[in-house]
């Protein structure tokens, strides 16, 4: 038997009237936070953040191969699965991971206060500009994200705190995208009908997942970028 979208009972339901109608123009835009709107400094400036925070030296890159090597074992593996789903499970595979690491054995807390650091997060050159402009058009601003701790520390950092209206992160849900619970909470929390919604990302299953749920969705290419990120085109979907 072949299923329509419309049979899972998580999908949005549009009436037959709406969809004989136009889809209405977009009020408010979501977007993703890891490799969306921010980036992470590169691997070994934030090895050398942890040694200057723990005293320790030498070795940076023998520790960025085992990071790399050992990501694959299958415990370290099996710990990344929902990790996102609450700050606990998160630091639990991050110590399940780093404490494989010679280097970041015996400080895997220090080094974990780096990873959420303000500044070890930094937005995308396009970033501030597309935020700023998506405000001056009357756009309403949310983040939805898989994510284990607050995101203000970042924005506010680079004075973008004020452009985003409210965050949906997964840890505060017990949910992880593509749960269209996520995508609807965002919505209603900003007041906005979803098929009124843009949902911005870079991860087709887990951002693409807003399309159940009534949002449109633009995915942008998933490659490690630290120039701009294309977001000046999320401008072309506003009316």
């Amino acid at each position: 038997m072949i299923h329509s979208l419309f049979d899972s009972p998580t999908a949005y339901r549009p009436t037959e009237a709406e969809l004989a109608e136009p889809l209405p123009p977009i009020k408010a835009v979501l977007f993703d936070f890891s490799n969306t709107l921010f980036h992470m400094i590169d691997l070994t400036t934030w090895l050398r953040r942890v040694a200057a925070a723990t005293g320790r030296d030498g070795g940076l890159d023998q520790a960025a191969a085992q990071l790399s090597e050992t990501y694959s074992v299958p415990e370290v593996a099996a710990a990344q699965v929902g990790r996102d789903l609450s700050a606990e499970r998160h630091w639990r595979a991050m110590r399940e991971w780093w404490s494989r690491v010679e280097f970041l054995r015996g400080i895997e807390e220090p080094a974990y206060d780096v990873l959420r650091a303000p500044d070890t997060w930094v937005p995308y050159a396009d970033t501030g500009p597309v935020l700023r402009e998506l405000r001056d058009a009357g756009i309403r601003i949310g983040i939805v994200s898989d994510l284990a701790w607050d995101l203000d520390v970042h924005l506010e950092h680079f004075g973008l705190g004020g452009l985003v209206e409210d965050a949906v992160l997964s840890y505060r849900l017990g949910r992880e995208k593509p749960d269209p619970e996520l995508f609807r909470t965002a919505c209603e929390r900003l007041g906005v009908d979803p098929r009124a919604a843009l949902m911005v990302g870079d991860n087709p299953a887990r951002d693409g997942g807003a399309v159940a749920c009534g949002l449109r969705a633009y995915i942008l290419p998933s490659e490690p970028r630290i120039g701009e990120r294309g977001l000046s085109h999320v401008l072309d979907f506003i009316d």
